[in-house]
């Protein structure tokens, strides 16, 4: 039984733009503003952030013709350097970087969705157990329903990130937003700027989601790549805008003076209201993420196990559906289970290094099937070979940020991927016998 190609370009384009927003645009710029001293060198740390995004999504959509599958990463991991670097994305996938977030994120829209009800914070668990519950249902009874749904909650939040925007165009502006320095800052130099790309770099990650569910396309070697490029050109355009808004709003000094640039800006246009407006927005963008943590990289799993790398269970598609239903439910059990754990903030922290690894390792991959494979006939990666190259030296200078800030973490993330190694050799010598 194979997938059901049901996913058309504007699909997999609605999958990228999913992929990458999530409630971070709504905060997170408040740490570029306070590590650079001017407005140019804020907007122009989220532009650079951008092209190296493109850059990745330009190595993905090669990557992406060359081996249309379902897996995306894994595949390519496991094709160009060996089977079991793909496992131990896989492994980091499930038991860490995708459940830890699915966790996280279920508590944010949790806690957004029942303010703007006035319920409680007591129901936070339950209302976060529910919508990976509800949204695992939606998944597992098709791939189309599911991209429905993240259809709808990404035009959602991109209009709600429009209406910030032109909010802001259109409302009083803060004194020489523009040009206004902050007067307790040291000049910004090459460091600095580096340190302020790294919240920026992980509000850009994601759009690799797009390459899980290619074997999912009605024509994936054509629509991926311009998804791909589409889709990540769109979020660029948002972050850098919305960036524009914070700044024009709040000035510079406002912006790294707040932990909710998105919420303080909306007050200051719509008043009380602003704050509704910026949960509802935080809420949409939440649980629209959730459904897409759940539609694309359960694809990943599926993949392992049907090379015989993983639970054999989990390469068996539902014989109605046509969806990795078991990967779908293995999945979404243990981000329930982080959720009692109360850990998933620091196993997030711990392994958040293993993502940026594995992107550096999958582009990095694309030199090594070149030399085997040659030119592709169709997409090439633009600038190759001197993009793709500054990708990946990009790629290890974040790591080596992550590693120095929080030593321990990350050791402690290293020793959880090596764990991977002997699990994979023993699932594969069990396959083996069977």
């Amino acid at each position: 039984m194979s997938f059901k190609r049901a996913l058309g370009p504007f699909d997999a384009t609605m999958v990228v733009i999913g992929g990458i927003v999530g409630s971070g645009i709504f905060i997170n710029p408040y740490l570029v503003a306070r590590t650079l001293d001017t407005p140019a060198l804020v907007l122009g740390a989220w532009i650079a952030g951008g092209a190296i995004a493109l850059a990745g999504a330009f190595a993905y959509a090669e990557l992406g013709q060359r081996l249309p599958k379902a897996g995306g990463q894994y595949v390519y991991l496991a094709e160009a350097w060996h089977p079991v670097v793909g496992f131990l994305y896989g492994w980091a996938l499930l038991f860490m970087i995708e459940t830890g977030a699915m966790a996280a994120v279920a508590i944010s829209f949790a806690q957004y969705a029942l303010r703007l009800a006035g319920q409680p914070d007591t129901l936070v668990m339950v209302v976060a157990i529910a919508a990976i519950v509800l949204l695992s249902a939606i998944n597992y009874v098709g791939v189309t329903p599911g991209s429905r749904v993240n259809n709808v909650f990404v035009l959602l939040k991109v209009t709600a990130l429009g209406v910030i925007i032109l909010l802001a165009l259109w409302g009083p502006s803060s004194p020489s937003w523009l040009t206004a320095s902050r007067g307790d800052a040291t000049p910004s130099g090459a460091l600095a700027f580096g340190a302020a790309l790294i919240p920026i770099l992980f509000a850009y990650g994601g759009w690799q989601n797009a390459n899980y569910v290619a074997e999912e396309m009605r024509d994936p070697k054509r629509h991926l790549p311009r998804a791909l490029i589409l889709g990540t050109a769109i979020v660029v355009v948002i972050y850098v805008l919305a960036n524009v808004a914070y700044l024009r709003t709040l000035g510079l000094t406002g912006l790294a003076a707040t932990e909710t640039p998105a919420a303080d800006a909306a007050a200051m246009w719509l008043g009380a209201g602003g704050a509704r407006f910026v949960a509802a927005a935080i809420a949409i963008s939440t649980f629209g993420f959730l459904d897409l943590a759940i539609l694309a990289p359960t694809r990943v799993y599926y993949a392992m196990a049907n090379d015989g790398a993983f639970l054999p269970a989990v390469a068996k598609l539902h014989p109605r559906f046509q969806t990795p239903a078991n990967a779908i439910l293995l999945q979404s059990a243990w981000a329930i289970a982080l959720l009692f754990t109360g850990k998933y903030g620091d196993l997030l922290n711990t392994v958040v290094f293993a993502d940026w690894i594995f992107f550096g390792l999958t582009v990095a991959g694309l030199f090594m099937l070149r030399r085997r494979q040659g030119t592709p006939d169709g997409f090439r990666t633009p600038g190759y070979p001197w993009l793709p190259a500054l990708f990946v030296l990009v790629a290890v200078v974040v790591v080596y940020s992550v590693v120095r800030e929080a030593p321990m973490r990350a050791a402690v993330g290293a020793g959880l991927l090596l764990i991977g190694v002997p699990v994979f050799y023993l699932f594969k010598r069990n396959s083996a016998n069977v």
